[in-house]
């Protein structure tokens, strides 16, 4: 089994677009940066190169990339605050991986296309990301205060006057204190004004935000 010029030409264009995509990981910090991408999508370049010129074991071994690729997606994902995050890496590494299949196997024009639709879903869709989040975003606060009655309730019907929406809301009472715990959603700038109310409120001994 010998490797041809188009192979190592397949090689060098899966460094090229791991490359850009994993630069744009990198400057934005995430677990799975430039060398990473890199290697995944010249790997998954390398094992289609492989079964292409193995014959009867072509689909066994392309299966067995995307179980591995899977793996390496759900060690990006974790939990940090109540959030799921590393998803949108994770999903990134599934693609990375998908564009080296595509031009290992010298599918060059879909796996372009499919380039160029990754790429303009990290850069053009983020501002929009942003602009949803900044319109409706969901914030966790507990706040801990002398129970009195209807103290938890009163700063249920301020979180109304707020125009955030009560996703979800525990409560307890130990002795004297009274803690109370919400899942807030609303605009950007109603939770900064609640959160500036809450901080100048007296009666609250502690908060969490």
């Amino acid at each position: 089994m010998d490797f041809e010029l188009e192979d190592i030409i397949k090689l060098l264009i899966s460094f090229v677009l791991g490359g850009v995509i994993g630069t744009e990981r990198e400057y934005r910090s995430k677990s799975a940066g430039l060398r990473t991408l890199i290697l995944i999508s010249v790997g998954s370049t390398l094992f289609t190169i492989i079964s292409t010129k193995t014959g009867p074991d072509a689909g066994r071994i392309a299966a067995n990339i995307v179980t591995g690729i899977g793996f390496l997606g759900a060690g990006i994902i974790f939990r940090e605050d109540n959030r799921v995050v590393g998803l949108t890496t994770a999903a990134i590494v599934w693609v990375t991986a998908a564009l080296g299949m595509g031009i290992g196997a010298g599918l060059y024009a879909l796996s372009l296309v499919s380039f160029l639709i990754a790429g303009l879903s990290l850069v053009i869709l983020t501002p929009v990301q942003k602009f949803i989040r900044k319109k409706s975003q969901i914030r966790n606060y507990r706040l801990m205060s002398v129970y009195q009655k209807k103290t938890l309730k009163n700063y249920e019907d301020l979180f109304s006057s707020y125009d955030l929406k009560i996703l979800r809301g525990e409560q307890n009472r130990s002795g004297n204190h009274i803690n109370g715990s919400w899942s807030l959603q609303g605009s950007a700038k109603k939770h900064e004004q609640l959160t500036k109310y809450l901080l100048d409120d007296q009666n609250i001994l502690e908060l969490d935000f």
